[in-house]
């Protein structure tokens, strides 16, 4: 069964979240319910996600915003019919513009379907995105979280997150990723949600 968070159930599940972590019910004290942060399932959602790989969401969103000036509908054709050099002024890396164009093609062939995705179980939405040179786990993480609504998603590989766990629970900066995933077990099968919460936390609470 596909377990899904919408806005008719996002504030129960946080409530539910905070019974069982004392620490999670604390964010919410202190700073309020997270953004029920959420993005259309499109190809541009995808471009945008890559975009963010490994850069700030601001830089991304720019590159995002002057790719939109350029072409008005971020369209696989659309993006396909750019140069590199033209996607380069548009500020993508070399990297990135290799990445998006791959993806652009296997929408375009049918290799990736993303309606296809609504339905489909999160494993093999992983398998089929991480097929393509330049998707990786962080980025299939963000999809199933942002755009599918999926519930027990843990992006281990996303360093805001992290550093946010790492502080509410007050652990060690050398905690290693498989202790953290062990750790968060204790939020599933809302492990999205209790992610959100996080973002939230590291986002509003100022760093010491």
């Amino acid at each position: 069964m596909i377990q899904q968070f919408n806005s008719t159930n996002f504030y129960s599940i946080c409530d539910e979240l905070a019974e069982r972590d004392a620490d999670l019910a604390r964010i919410i004290k202190n700073h309020g319910y997270p953004p029920m942060w959420s993005r259309p399932n499109s190809f541009e959602s995808l471009v945008h996600i890559i975009l963010e790989q490994q850069v700030s969401l601001a830089s991304a969103l720019s590159a995002l915003n002057k790719l939109r000036e350029r072409i008005q509908e971020i369209t696989p054709a659309r993006v396909l019919l750019l140069t590199n050099e033209e996607l380069k002024a548009c500020y993508f890396s070399r990297q990135k513009t290799a990445y998006v164009r791959y993806l652009a093609e296997a929408i375009l062939s049918g290799q990736i379907d993303l309606q296809k995705f609504e339905t489909m179980p999160d494993d093999a939405i992983r398998a089929a995105l991480v097929a393509l040179k330049g998707i990786g786990n962080w980025t299939v993480d963000v999809y199933l979280m942002f755009v599918l609504q999926r519930a027990d998603i843990f992006p281990v590989g996303d360093l805001a997150a992290v550093n946010a766990f790492k502080r509410l629970k007050g652990l060690a900066p050398a905690t290693t990723r498989e202790e953290l995933v062990d750790i968060a077990t204790l939020w599933q099968p809302y492990r999205t949600v209790a992610t959100m919460l996080l973002w939230h936390y590291y986002l509003s609470a100022p760093k010491k």
